[in-house]
């Protein structure tokens, strides 16, 4: 087991040992709050896109769900005619080839799997390096008549300046013992989000009632919230002729099934297979985690479902395998056993209400605001 899954689970647990950190993160807290306020005050550069920037990100390490709701933010602005690109940092990819364009047939270990899954599923403009500027540089070169950049988890990259900052809060999950890494699992302290946009992911039909630090309550229609909504099971990897001769079967309700996940909170996910009714046997993994198909041989017996994220890599593992040979009759068991579940943020028509108001603050306009100009 890594550290970073054992570190994971203390967190989970709020274990008592994470207090013996706390002057590791009094160390953080204060080398964070120094950064951001040289920032502020101009002594570190940051820089200014020629174009409007919208920042997703989370004050907390670990998934909030930020991925499915760029994507959810990128098809609504498609849907309206926004021209909207998307930068990342490429986590997981290869930087000695970025900066980086990214499109449906980009691969993960060149420019991360979380990118790969954007650009496949909104087939949007894209471009990854750890240096955003660099990024946007590249997009605009290509895309020069973009209206706005959507940054993936970019909230603590002061360095990029932002036109608009959501922050993506699992409503759920909470903010464990609320301390700073590595005691606990945020990024920031929780008084980063007064005043901010946020946006809570909260489980389908839940209606939280929340307090500010001044004590007052926010009104549920006030909020900005989105819950994940799971689709239809998915074969992972369109098999080859010799691979489809082989009956393979979706996994019925209340089967038992392996979960592996490679997400920053994986349990999220065996609680969204619970919910539809599957027996889960949880395998969590480490984020962004490079699995190998000797190492899924292991999770026999039960079909194996997997996140779209990890679904992403491992595709490409059966893709760069295939490219040189055939699949054994051990490969080609565990190909049939081999599911995704895709799943999509669904918005409140508050949150939707809220960004077409910053947009239209910016200037930017879509289809249909140019379609009402001109018919008045």
């Amino acid at each position: 087991m890594s550290i970073e899954t054992i570190v994971t689970r203390a967190w989970q647990r709020q274990a008592v040992w994470l207090w013996l950190l706390l002057p590791v993160s009094w160390l953080y807290g204060f080398i964070t709050l120094l950064r951001r306020q040289a920032y502020k005050a101009g002594l570190l550069s940051s820089y200014r896109a020629p174009i409007p920037v919208m920042v997703i990100g989370n004050i907390s390490v670990g998934g909030s769900g930020k991925t499915p709701l760029i994507i959810a933010l990128v098809s609504y602005l498609q849907k309206k005619g926004v021209k909207v690109g998307v930068i990342s940092r490429g986590y997981g990819g290869d930087t000695s080839q970025m900066p980086a364009l990214v499109s449906a047939t980009s691969l993960p270990h060149v420019v991360g799997d979380e990118p790969c899954l954007i650009a496949h599923m909104t087939g949007a403009a894209m471009a990854v390096c750890p240096n955003r500027q660099q990024a946007i540089a590249t997009l605009l070169k290509t895309e020069p008549n973009l209206q706005l950049i959507i940054a993936d988890d970019g909230l603590q990259h002061y360095a990029l300046q932002r036109d608009i900052e959501w922050i993506v809060v699992d409503a759920a999950r909470g903010f464990g013992n609320k301390q700073l890494l590595p005691t606990g699992f945020l990024r920031e302290p929780v008084s980063r989000l007064e005043g901010a946009n946020v946006i809570y992911h909260e489980k389908p039909n839940t209606d939280l009632t929340l307090t500010s630090k001044s004590g007052s309550k926010i009104r549920s229609a006030d909020r900005l919230t989105m819950h994940l909504q799971a689709g239809e099971l998915q074969r992972l990897w369109n098999p080859t002729s010799s691979v489809a001769q082989l009956s393979s079967v979706k996994p019925p309700d209340n089967s038992r099934v392996h979960a592996v996940s490679g997400i920053g909170y994986p349990q999220r996910f065996f609680d969204t297979l619970e919910s539809i009714g599957f027996e889960v046997i949880g395998h969590p993994y480490p984020d962004h985690y490079d699995f190998s198909l000797a190492e899924l041989l292991q999770y026999g017996d039960y079909p194996i479902i997997v996140t779209s994220k990890d679904a992403v890599k491992i595709s490409a593992l059966l893709a760069d395998y295939t490219a040189t040979q055939a699949l054994n009759d051990e490969y080609v068991e565990l190909v049939s056993r081999l599911w995704m579940l895709p799943v999509t943020a669904v918005l409140s028509e508050n949150s939707y209400h809220n960004l077409d108001a910053q947009l239209k603050a910016l200037g930017i306009r879509n289809d249909h605001d140019m379609n009402t100009s001109a018919s008045l």
